[in-house]
């Protein structure tokens, strides 16, 4: 049997193959995408994700490409002088330069993987600055901000908009989508599907600004898009099967507290045995920071390199470290379609091939 652990694109849950082979049979694969079996679609997916992650009903989601593409759009249509960011690792830093080439004014603080963004640093005067930006979970540092962060930084907004980053948390972790007005993600992440389909939630107030900023230069500027969900459709030529695909997911999953319940209890123990019983010890120390759904170690990079292959030889394909980490840590996702079969694997992988 073999075992996928990498962060993303990530293990797909097995029911996946089923799921394609009905689509293909109910002639999803060829549906017009403005049609009533299309929006029918489209309606009842979005119910399902509103009742099944508990995203307020009065927020409007709409479907992208991608989470990048997420970053695209509120750049465009929510951020008409600057964005301010908060971030620790490259995911982060990528979400301002991309806010940078196109509003240059965009600023940006880092800060540490052991430490908490400092909401001290926010203007005294928010009316300059449009949307605060936050990356919930960074998966290239495998860190995380708990939901008191972001209350603190919700709290301190003023006029400004904040948008979160959560493509490696949302429907893994039990997010406060109330606390924040923009909420983006992929679905190749913890909602155990192909990549390929993007997700952004928005709140009443980031539609009434982006109303109000009216922007329409670009083919996925938010007010054409808003007002085309307002039929269940898309504003372009939508991802048909990746939504359907969603739709049989959040179908047959349970509701995001016991999932994410599940997923805390499991890296609680992950992290606890590899602290204390492997030649690795977590990326990560400080409890408050470090990722519930990606789980980082490191060592030197001879003995990563030696585990990574070792590993694969058994059958568990193992997340390599990002950018400046790449040789000397390893990332395990910790996702809802790993089986805990998997992570028993891991585990008794580690306890015969290095025993303490």
């Amino acid at each position: 049997m073999t075992y996928t652990f990498n962060p993303g694109p990530a293990a797909v849950y097995p029911a996946v193959r089923q799921y394609l082979l009905d689509a293909f049979d109910e002639g999803w694969l060829s549906a017009p995408h403005r049609s009533e079996r299309v929006t029918a679609l489209v309606r009842q997916t979005v119910t399902d994700l509103k009742t099944k992650l508990n995203i307020p009903q009065e927020y409007t989601v709409l479907f992208t490409g991608s989470a990048t593409e997420g970053w695209e759009i509120l750049t465009q249509s929510l951020t008409p002088r600057r964005s301010l960011h908060f971030y620790n690792g490259a995911f982060g830093e990528k979400w301002l330069k991309y806010a940078q080439a196109q509003r240059p004014a965009s600023t940006g603080h880092r800060f540490g993987l052991e430490e908490v963004p400092d909401v001290r640093l926010l203007p005294a005067d928010m009316a300059g600055t449009d949307l605060v930006c936050l990356t919930q979970n960074e998966t290239s540092t495998a860190t995380q901000l708990r939901e008191g962060i972001i209350l603190n930084f919700h709290n301190r907004m003023g006029p400004a908009l904040l948008a979160v980053d959560a493509t490696s948390s949302m429907a893994g972790i039990n997010l406060k989508f109330v606390k924040a007005d923009a909420w983006l993600a992929s679905v190749q992440k913890c909602f155990g599907l192909p990549a390929g389909l993007g997700l952004l939630v928005l709140s009443p107030r980031a539609v009434a600004q982006a109303k109000e900023i009216g922007e329409k230069a670009h083919y996925n500027s938010l007010v054409p898009a808003l007002a085309q969900m307002l039929n269940h459709q898309t504003n372009y030529t939508p991802n048909v099967l990746g939504i359907y695909l969603l739709s049989r997911v959040l179908t047959d999953r349970e509701p995001i507290k016991a999932v994410s319940q599940h997923l805390t209890d499991r890296a609680q123990k992950l992290y606890e045995f590899f602290e204390q019983f492997t030649p690795l010890t977590p990326l990560v120390t400080n409890p408050e920071t470090r990722s519930t759904t990606v789980i980082g170690l490191q060592g030197p990079a001879p003995l990563i390199e030696e585990i990574r292959r070792k590993a694969l030889e058994a059958g568990l394909y193992l997340g390599s470290g990002y950018g400046d980490l790449k040789a000397t840590t390893l990332r395990i996702a910790n996702f809802p379609a790993v089986p805990d079969a998997g992570m028993a694997a891991l585990v008794q992988f580690f306890v015969q091939e290095y025993p303490a």
